[in-house]
């Protein structure tokens, strides 16, 4: 079983994957844009992420994505592939899950999570306090609309692939600190334990 979840940057992926590989250490967690940049390090010297985007040509950039996914999908076993399905960049939104990585993955589900722009705000608002720098602050209609592109770009890739598209709606206002975060890892243990569960009857 492999799974990508995609959210818009901010939304909170890394603390809902924190929870996840605590409660339950079985499944595989992988940051794709990890994989990438150690990939563009052996290939091209590269340092970080930041160099990675600005340095390599885009035939190159679109070659290290597929590589990336390629080496993915030897993971044995059920994986969790931490990545953005569309990345906004000047000018426009770039495609961070491609057709031709999504079919070397073999996909199973995608998972999208959708939030209250607000919400978003807020988060990265902490980040540039100094948890997570360098995130850019956009109005709600712009993330309402990267969103929308989300959105747009995982259907996509779901039908052309023949995967599940999960959208989990966590735009409702939280009674509690990280409720949105259990909510999410309450969600998707319980998809990965079904699909076990389905996986051994068959």
């Amino acid at each position: 079983m492999k799974a990508v979840i995609v959210a818009v940057p901010g939304a909170g992926k890394t603390t809902i994957l924190n929870y996840i590989k605590k409660r339950m250490p079985e499944l595989k967690v992988v940051n794709y844009g990890d994989v990438m940049l150690e990939l563009a390090r052996e290939k091209f010297g590269i340092k970080d992420r930041d160099e990675m985007r600005k340095k390599i040509p885009l035939d190159e950039y679109k070659e290290l994505q597929l590589d990336a996914a390629k080496k993915i999908a030897q993971i044995e076993g059920d994986v969790l592939i931490d990545t953005h399905v569309s990345i906004k960049m000047q000018g426009g939104y770039y495609p961070g899950l491609p057709l031709e990585a999504a079919r070397a993955l073999n996909l199973d589900a995608i998972i999208l999570l959708e939030y209250n722009p607000a919400d978003i705000i807020e988060r990265r608002k902490k980040d540039m306090q100094g948890i997570r720098m360098g995130r850019e602050m956009e109005n709600e209609e712009e993330i309402e609309l990267h969103q929308t592109i989300n959105r747009i770009f995982a259907a996509s890739v779901a039908n052309a692939v023949q995967c599940l598209l999960i959208i989990m709606n966590l735009r409702f206002k939280q009674s509690r600190d990280f409720e949105h975060t259990e909510i999410a890892v309450e969600k998707i243990i319980e998809f990965f334990t079904k699909q076990k569960i389905l996986k051994n009857n068959i």
